[in-house]
């Protein structure tokens, strides 16, 4: 049983600069807020413009003030927000197809409920918020993440929630990108009086579910490669040490993704190949591998003990010339038979399967990935790539180094390149 109501304590989160926010007009006469989605050019799904003034990008490294009262609105609003969104990341790897979202009621400067998200088809965050405060949620505020929906699925509209629970003010962290939802649960909020005030920590928010707003935007998952390398720019095939234990990145990875493609090579670790992340113990992303024609054999398709019952879903693309027809297999393998293997048809079928994300993992005898990388930058499907630096020297030779040939790509300008220290390691992430 989940349980979606936690004790955060306040002094876990650190505040930073005070973001000027911006309030939409509960008047319905004056409409001010008119917010549309770009589908071109995306660049690693911040997507979004608007016609009233967004909020700053801020700074860390501020300590918490001993009394949230004392505040200014706008800092407080930020506040919480952020904790809106520590709250939806317990969630990480559990909502897919569905974004990650958190919820904060607070009243008179004090929370009273709290709430996320933990899984498709279960209520949403600010059900499990409102549940929490109660009686309290009248004339309180409410913090969510991600605009509340305005229909019915397969949960009931939170914005009626939020009018029936007659809360004061509603705080959105960004809006949803979902043209079921967009901007009509802020046009219902609004409509009823309440007081709402759209995009604090917004980049926060957008970062958090990256893989769902490119999805909704584009039709496609978001791709990630991921490969490591020496201090001399060689391709190793190999990670740094802790990387897959929990709490490692690797580890985090695979529970961030929904999927991951590998080489059939690495056919007989499959079963490692899993996040140890607590909260994700039961999920795992789902395995995808390629069947190269030039292959000596395929032992995907011929182990029937290869993945364990309890193990991560595993898929396989095939050409036809290798295996006969499409099907699953009484070990859980699905085959997928294509004329033509190619990243855009493996990632269709991702989308198909409802998945939001998905790594490029260059491990292991990466022959049969090279056409997908080469795809990946050609046609503009990679968004991100993440690098571990391995504290080596690699040689010629090196029976670690990753055989791999990149003359066919082009200088590639990246953005928002960012790092961290990892014991003897260094990971690089950037957009393209």
């Amino acid at each position: 049983m989940q349980i979606a109501c936690l004790p955060i304590p306040i002094s876990s989160i650190t505040p930073r600069n005070s973001i000027p926010s911006s309030s939409i007009s509960s008047n319905p006469r004056r409409r001010v807020f008119n917010l549309s989605f770009s589908f071109q050019n995306p660049k690693h799904s911040f997507f979004a413009s608007s016609s009233f003034r967004k909020p700053h990008r801020t700074q860390t490294g501020f300590k918490a003030p001993p009394v949230l009262a004392a505040m200014r609105r706008d800092e407080a609003d930020a506040f919480y927000m952020r904790r809106c969104v520590e709250l939806a990341k317990r969630a990480s790897g559990c909502t897919s197809p569905n974004p990650m979202v958190g919820c904060v009621i607070v009243k008179d400067g004090k929370i009273v409920g709290q709430g996320f998200h933990p899984k498709a088809g279960q209520p949403h965050a600010e059900v499990f918020a409102l549940r929490d405060a109660g009686d309290l949620a009248e004339n309180a505020t409410a913090y969510v993440s991600l605009e509340p929906c305005n229909h019915y699925g397969r949960t009931p509209p939170c914005t009626e929630a939020l009018i029936k629970a007659k809360v004061k003010r509603v705080v959105v962290g960004m809006v949803d990108p979902n043209p079921i939802v967009s901007s009509s649960g802020i046009t219902r909020l609004t409509d009823a009086g309440i007081d709402v005030t759209v995009g604090v920590e917004e980049d926060l928010c957008k970062k958090m579910n990256e893989g769902f707003i490119h999805r909704m935007l584009t039709g496609k998952p978001f791709l990630a490669l991921r490969y490591s390398m020496s201090v001399n720019g060689c391709f190793l095939d190999k990670i740094g040490e802790g990387a897959s234990d929990a709490g490692g990145y690797y580890s985090k990875l695979l529970q961030e993704y929904d999927g991951i493609i590998l080489s059939s090579s690495l056919s007989d670790k499959l079963s490692s190949i899993s996040s140890q992340e607590e909260a994700n113990v039961s999920i795992q992303p789902i395995q995808i591998i390629v069947a190269s024609s030039n292959a000596q054999q395929s032992p995907i398709l011929a182990s029937s003990n290869m993945v364990e019952e309890s193990g991560p879903k595993v898929v396989v693309f095939t050409k036809k010339d290798m295996v006969a027809e499409s099907g699953t297999s009484s070990s859980g393998v699905e085959t997928v038979v294509l004329e033509n293997i190619n990243l855009d048809s493996i990632l269709d079928y991702c989308y198909r399967r409802g998945l939001c994300s998905v790594l490029l993992d260059l491990r292991g005898d990466i022959k049969d990935l090279e056409v997908l990388l080469k795809d990946g930058f050609e046609q503009k499907l990679l968004q991100k790539i993440v690098v571990e630096v391995l504290p080596e020297w690699c040689v010629k030779d090196d029976e670690r180094q990753v055989a791999l040939s990149m003359n066919w790509l082009e200088s590639k300008a990246v953005e928002y390149l960012q790092f961290k220290q990892l014991g003897g390691s260094v990971l690089l992430e950037c957009y393209l």
